[in-house]
């Protein structure tokens, strides 16, 4: 296990990043610039896109489920204030990079599997201009035992080698885990992976609801309704969400968005 700070500043001397493919642990990794958007940069994974980052701008989301996440960090009361985050896989550290740019002061502990890819959106992607941003470098199953009780306002799970989830991260004793960490008005905040028929995610939501009294789920309306495969966005606490703020805010999504909480959430995964 190693970890590693990132400073304020990159280090003088250091280009910009260079397209290119690079061997890591899961598999090749490649950086693309983006031609129509300069200093947005796409990771990819064995051609499998895994982050997108807008360096010159980190509060831009590409993702569309990113936007959702970032939706539900914005609608976390107090307004703007800092958060202490754990993140459960790190990519390009998009979501650190948004909440450090709109919570100024917040505080992120990243764990990474793959210590390769860490190296290289470090060296690359200008990481070490995150504010207090550490990377850890584990497995998340095994890390999250290691984490303190009651230390983060907010623990988001977002890990995947190329298109899959590793089973784990959807099971109760995983989400057990995570509410441990929680501070009691602390937000668990997750990207489950759905595919056609829902199985899987049904079952990851299930474990979800399981634990904490209080969630919320964001999808798109065609991947609820197990036409194609997508994102589960999961938002969940011990303390009442902010459903109304979200309803309007997804109301306004540039793309569709469904919400599901209370009874229509539980005829879901039932």
């Amino acid at each position: 296990m190693r970890e590693r700070r990132t400073g304020r500043q990159p280090r003088r001397g250091v280009a910009g990043p260079t397209p290119g493919q690079h061997e890591v642990k899961f598999g090749t990794a490649e950086l693309l610039a983006d031609a129509d958007r300069p200093g947005g940069w796409l990771l990819t994974v064995d051609d499998v896109p895994q982050s997108y980052v807008q360096l010159d701008d980190p509060t831009y989301l590409e993702f569309e489920y990113v936007r959702r996440m970032g939706d539900v960090v914005d609608m976390l009361e107090p307004a703007g204030a800092p958060l202490e985050s754990v993140h459960i896989g790190g990519g390009a550290c998009t979501l650190p990079r948004y909440i450090s740019a709109v919570r100024p002061g917040s505080r992120h502990l990243v764990i990474e599997a793959d210590g390769a890819l860490a190296d290289l959106v470090r060296e690359q992607l200008a990481l070490r201009s995150v504010p207090q941003l550490r990377v850890r470098v584990g497995d998340g199953l095994v890390e999250v035992a290691t984490l303190r009780d009651v230390s983060a306002d907010l623990f988001v799970l977002d890990a995947f080698q190329q298109e899959v989830m590793p089973s784990g991260f959807g099971a109760r004793e995983f989400v057990t885990q995570a509410d441990r960490v929680l501070r009691p008005t602390g937000v668990y905040l997750a990207n489950l992976a759905a595919g056609m028929f829902l199985l899987a995610g049904r079952q990851a939501v299930s474990a979800v609801t399981e634990v904490f009294p209080h969630v919320v789920l964001l999808a798109d309306p065609q991947v609820l309704r197990g036409r194609r495969e997508g994102n589960l966005v999961v938002a969940a606490s011990r303390a009442p969400l902010p459903v109304a703020a979200l309803t309007t805010r997804t109301a306004s999504a540039p793309f569709p968005v469904r919400m599901l909480h209370g009874e229509e959430l539980q005829r879901f995964v039932s």
